[in-house]
C-alpha cells in the first residue's frame, strides 16, 4: 500500500459534526443513517438494550460507530455537501448490487462498503 492510499482511510476533517472532543456522536451517526436503535443494533450486533451514545456506549458499539463515521466522512469530503452525503448513504446503487450504503451497513457489509469508497476516492485522485 503506497502512502497516499494509507491517508486515505481518514477524513481531512470532521464535515459532517460526528465527532466531538475526539468521541463519536452515535446520535448523529445514527441520524445521517436514518437508523433507529434496533438498526444500530442489527449493524453492530449490539443487544438493543445496550445501545446508548453516551459515557456509557459499548465499546463495541462506539468502535463500530466510529469507523461509520469515518466512512460518512470520507463521502462528505467528496462531495463537499452534507444533503449530497445523506442522500448518497440512503439512495440504491448499482455499483454495490443494486443496494444502498445505509443498508449494507445494517446488513453487515461495512468493510465491503468502506473499501468501495476508498476504491472511488483513489480513482477519483488520479
Amino acid at each position: 500500500m503506497s502512502s497516499a492510499k494509507l491517508f486515505n482511510t481518514v477524513p481531512n476533517k470532521d464535515y459532517m459534526h460526528l465527532f466531538s472532543a475526539d468521541e463519536v456522536v452515535g446520535g448523529n451517526v445514527a441520524k445521517i443513517l436514518n437508523y433507529k436503535k434496533g438498526d444500530i443494533s442489527v449493524a453492530t450486533k449490539v443487544p438493543l438494550s445496550s445501545i446508548r451514545y453516551d459515557d456509557k456506549m459499548p465499546s463495541e458499539l462506539k468502535e463500530r460507530l466510529t469507523e461509520w463515521a469515518i466512512a460518512i466522512n470520507l463521502v462528505a469530503e467528496f462531495f463537499r455537501n452534507e444533503e449530497k452525503t445523506v442522500l448518497w448513504f440512503s439512495a440504491i446503487n448499482p455499483l454495490l448490487g443494486d443496494v444502498s450504503p445505509r443498508d449494507m451497513i445494517k446488513l453487515g457489509r461495512f468493510k465491503k462498503l468502506l473499501k468501495f469508497i476508498q476504491t472511488a476516492i483513489d480513482e477519483n485522485k488520479r
